[in-house]
C-alpha cells in the first residue's frame, strides 16, 4: 500500500514538473492546446497542462539583424551592379510571426531581395550611386508594409555596398579626374582674372595719383612762377625808384654788380683754361670806384640842405671828345 502511495506521489511530481515552463527575457513562447494556438507566454514562470498543452514556437522579440546576400542587379541604363544589403526588424506579435508565415527569416530575405531589384532597377547607375538614402527609404516603406501582417516592424533597411563593373569604375575614375582638373582650371582662371583685375585697378589708381601729382606740381610751378614774377616786378619797381631818386649812381651800381658777377662766372667756368676779356683795367677800376663812392654816399650822414639862394645861371663847359677805344684782342681758348 505504501509503495502504491509513493508511486502516485512520484507520478504527481513528474506531472507537475512536466507542466512548469520558464520563459526567458526577450522571448515569447506560443502555447498550443491540442494543436491550436491558445496563449503567448511572456517572460517568467508558467504552468501548462501536460499532454494537452505544449510550447509551439519560441519567438525572439528583440530587434534582429538579417544580412541580405550580394546579388547582381541591372539598372535602368543596362549597367550590371552588385549590391549587398542589411535589414533590421523586430517581432511585435509572436502569434502572427509564428503562424502567419512559414520560415520567417527566409520570407523577409526573399521579400527584401525582390524589392531591392525593383527599386534599383528603376534607377540609373548614377542615381543608384548617389541616392542611397532614397533607396533605403523606399525599401523600408515597401518591406515594412508587406511584412506588417506577419506581426513584424521593419526598423531599417541599409545598402551596405554597391559594386559597379570594373570598366565603369575606370570610366568613373577618369570622369572624376577630368572634373577635378576642370575645377582646378576654372579656379586658376578665376584667380588669374582676379589678379589681372586687381593689377588693372592698381595701375588705374597709380595713373590717377600720378595725374593728380602732375596737376598739383603744375599748380605749384605756376604759383612759384607767379610769385617769382611778383618778386621780379617788385625788384624792378625798387630799382626804378632807386634810379629815379638817386639818378645815375644807382644805375651804375647795378651795372657794375652785374659786370663783376659776369667776370666771376667766366673765371670759375670749368670749360676754359685761359680767357682774354676785351676790357681795360682803368674801366674796371673806375666801375669799382663808382661802387665805392655810391656805398660811401649811402652810409655817410647827409648834410643839412643849404638855404635857398637866388638862382644862378650855370656855365656850360664844352666836353672834349673821348679818344676812340682800341680794338679788343682776340680771345684764346
Amino acid at each position: 500500500m505504501e509503495a502504491v502511495l509513493i508511486l502516485i506521489v512520484g507520478l504527481a511530481v513528474i506531472y507537475l514538473a512536466m507542466g512548469i515552463r520558464v520563459v526567458r527575457q526577450g522571448h515569447v513562447y506560443t502555447i498550443e492546446r491540442l494543436g491550436r494556438f491558445s496563449l503567448a507566454a511572456q517572460p517568467g514562470l508558467h504552468f501548462i497542462v501536460p499532454f494537452i498543452d505544449r510550447v509551439g514556437h519560441k519567438v525572439n522579440m528583440m530587434e534582429q539583424v538579417l544580412d541580405i546576400p550580394g546579388q547582381e542587379i541591372i539598372t535602368r541604363d543596362n549597367a550590371m551592379v552588385g549590391v549587398d544589403a542589411i535589414v533590421f526588424f523586430q517581432v511585435l506579435d509572436a502569434g502572427k510571426a509564428a503562424y502567419e508565415v512559414s520560415s520567417l527569416y527566409v520570407a523577409i530575405m526573399q521579400l527584401t531581395t525582390t524589392n531591392l531589384r525593383t527599386v534599383m532597377g528603376s534607377m540609373d547607375l548614377d542615381e543608384t550611386l548617389s541616392k542611397r538614402d532614397e533607396i533605403n527609404a523606399r525599401l523600408l516603406n515597401v518591406v515594412d508594409h508587406a511584412t506588417s501582417p506577419w506581426g513584424l516592424k521593419i526598423t531599417r533597411v541599409e545598402i551596405k555596398d554597391i559594386r559597379p563593373p570594373a570598366d565603369i569604375s575606370n570610366a568613373m575614375a577618369r570622369q572624376m579626374k577630368a572634373e577635378r582638373e576642370k575645377r582646378a582650371q576654372i579656379l586658376e582662371a578665376e584667380g588669374s582674372r582676379a589678379s589681372e583685375i586687381l593689377k588693372a585697378e592698381g595701375q588705374k589708381q597709380a595713373q590717377i595719383l600720378e595725374a593728380e601729382g602732375r596737376k598739383e606740381a603744375a599748380f605749384r610751378d605756376a604759383e612759384a612762377r607767379e610769385r617769382s614774377a611778383e618778386a621780379e616786378a617788385r625788384a624792378t619797381a625798387v630799382v626804378s625808384d632807386a634810379i629815379a631818386s638817386s639818378g645815375t649812381q644807382a644805375l651804375n651800381y647795378f651795372i657794375a654788380q652785374k659786370y663783376v658777377e659776369a667776370v666771376r662766372e667766366f673765371a670759375t667756368s670749368p670749360n676754359a683754361k685761359t680767357i682774354l676779356f676785351p676790357i681795360e683795367a682803368t674801366q674796371l677800376v673806375g666801375a669799382l670806384g663808382g661802387i665805392g663812392d655810391l656805398l660811401g654816399d649811402a652810409l655817410s650822414p647827409k648834410p643839412a640842405a643849404p638855404p635857398p639862394s637866388s638862382p644862378r645861371v650855370p656855365r656850360v663847359m664844352p666836353t672834349p671828345p673821348a679818344p676812340p677805344a682800341p680794338p679788343p684782342p682776340p680771345a684764346q681758348g
